[in-house]
């Protein structure tokens, strides 16, 4: 037989595509071409699969080989296709039978000795391969916890192209079939009850956990910024299956997951550095397009410590995700989508010097105002709750740790005030109150006399846009939750614009 035919799988972002892969061997001069739009990674695949070959111990053809990767007009990336393209000269040149991958899904990369290595994007890859109808893969050992994730189908492991070889040949079976990971104990996360004082802070948290409210913080180094802001993955619901699917896919992607447990059950949290690139928070790259800092913290938080300091095009390439929570990377090489629905919060200090008291501050009104203008106006107008952390005084700091709340406790209230939203919610597609639009929460709600008082009188002082009051009303609707009620009181519409304007109108 001079062609054969295998299959695998192109990922374009998340969006996967199977790939027919095809070897053809004729006569003429040897030589081995690759066809169907491929990167240099692929033209590369030709050298490494034919070392690969001839150290496992078969005879690469003496022949003229094209190696053509169908449909010709998606734009393939990535060394992924090695063992697919192995498996297809192998049986183009006899020594498999033409048949013994069928419709079997390969995935994976060779290393020059025949061993299979590890690649990105294992499980999107299968998730569309199963969408597709495909019931069976075969990838490197390293891959198999992640792509046993994809249940539904028979996921088999390889350490070596030799070993797969005699698994198709049925001389031996050298694979090993996946199992559903077991699900790991959740990792450890920062308590609550660490924090000392800050009430306002705390609840403040609280209310943004249970409806997934974007926040930001201002106040002096020490205030406890960081450590409110690490504390929330903590009160967070755990994900759903669906969404623990969704977010372990965004990380495969990366090359982000622990080969010994796969499977993100926990809301991530993404801390990047202020030097952070656009690229690095928003996603992007000149060839293979990455997710960034806003899809890796998909269903989590994203935290921006001392947001000031970030670039500003950075800062402000984060308000399409916010509204749409999705982000649309258009290169040369193509259009990606990644989702990036995540809780923002931001800290900043003050000023630049970031003094402990104004007493020992350096900084000029005009440093201060241009250092906290790097936060855009309309970045800011996104943001559901401001508030200011006071220093910790004395009495505070001397006191003993633990005297707050627990993460666990906060967390059921947090649980309880979900299920009220996704009830409420019931008969749409939402069920977090902060991804509501705010047309479908004006039909479901609309603020009575003594309510409707206080928010135009916001509006017409200028603390309140358009999109502002839209995201009070969604606040307003989770301070209710919190506290048990189904209908928004005039005081939970005051605690809502309190925290949206930074203080009591």
């Amino acid at each position: 037989m001079t062609l054969a035919r295998t299959w695998s799988i192109g990922l374009t972002g998340l969006v996967g595509q199977l790939v027919a892969v095809e070897a053809d061997l004729s006569a003429g001069l040897p030589g081995t071409a690759v066809i169907g739009m491929p990167d240099q990674a692929i033209v590369q695949s030709r050298d490494r699969i034919r070392a690969a070959i001839v150290n496992s111990g078969y005879k690469w053809p003496d022949r003229r080989i094209t190696l053509g990767l169908s449909p010709a007009a998606l734009r393939k990336s990535g060394a992924g296709y090695d063992i697919a393209l192995a498996i297809a000269v192998l049986a183009a040149a006899g020594t498999l039978p033409g048949t013994a991958a069928g419709s079997t899904v390969l995935i994976g990369e060779l290393g020059l000795d025949g061993a299979t290595r590890p690649v990105r994007g294992v499980l999107p890859a299968l998730l569309a391969a199963r969408a597709a109808g495909r019931k069976r893969a075969i990838v490197p050992l390293g891959n198999l916890s992640e792509a046993a994730l994809a249940t539904g189908m028979t996921v088999w492991g390889t350490d070596t192209l030799a070993d797969l070889v005699a698994s198709l040949t049925g001389e031996n079976h050298g694979m090993i079939k996946g199992v559903a990971p077991d699900t790991a104990p959740p990792a450890e996360v920062p308590d609550l009850a660490d924090v000392l004082g800050q009430p306002e802070a705390r609840l403040a948290l609280e209310i943004a956990a249970a409806g997934g409210h974007h926040l930001a913080m201002l106040g002096p180094p020490g205030a406890g910024k960081t450590m409110l802001a690490a504390r929330l993955p903590g009160i967070l619901p755990p994900l759903d299956d669906e969404e623990a699917l969704e977010v372990t896919a965004v990380h495969s992607v990366a090359g982000l997951l622990d080969e010994k447990t796969p499977l993100i059950t926990r809301p991530p949290f993404i801390d990047p550095h202020h030097s952070a690139t656009q690229a690095a928070i928003i996603g992007g790259g000149s060839g293979q397009i990455r997710p960034g800092s806003v899809s890796l913290a998909h269903h989590g938080v994203l935290f921006l410590d001392e947001a000031p300091e970030f670039e500003r095009r950075a800062l402000d390439a984060l308000r399409q995700p916010l509204e749409e929570g999705a982000v649309l990377l258009a290169r040369a090489v193509g259009v990606v989508r990644f989702p990036a629905r995540f809780q923002l919060v931001l800290a900043a200090n003050p000023c630049p010097c970031a003094a402990a008291s104004d007493a020992d501050c350096r900084c000029g009104s005009v440093q201060r105002r241009n250092y906290l203008n790097k936060l855009s106006g309309p970045l800011m107008d996104r943001i559901d709750i401001r508030i200011d952390l006071p220093a910790l005084p004395p009495s505070i700091l001397t006191a003993a740790v633990g005297q707050g709340e627990s993460s666990a406790v906060v967390a059921e209230r947090v649980v309880l005030a979900r299920k009220r939203a996704a009830h409420r919610w019931r008969d749409t597609s939402w069920r977090c109150t902060a991804a509501v639009p705010g047309s479908v929460v004006r039909r479901m709600w609309s603020p009575g006399e003594a309510e409707a008082q206080l928010l135009e009188r916001a509006v017409r002082s200028g603390r309140l846009t358009g999109r502002g009051f839209d995201r009070v009303l969604r606040l307003s609707l989770t301070v209710a939750d919190l506290a048990g009620r189904d209908v928004p009181s005039t005081a939970d519409v005051a605690a809502a614009l309190a925290l949206r304007c930074g203080e009591t109108l």
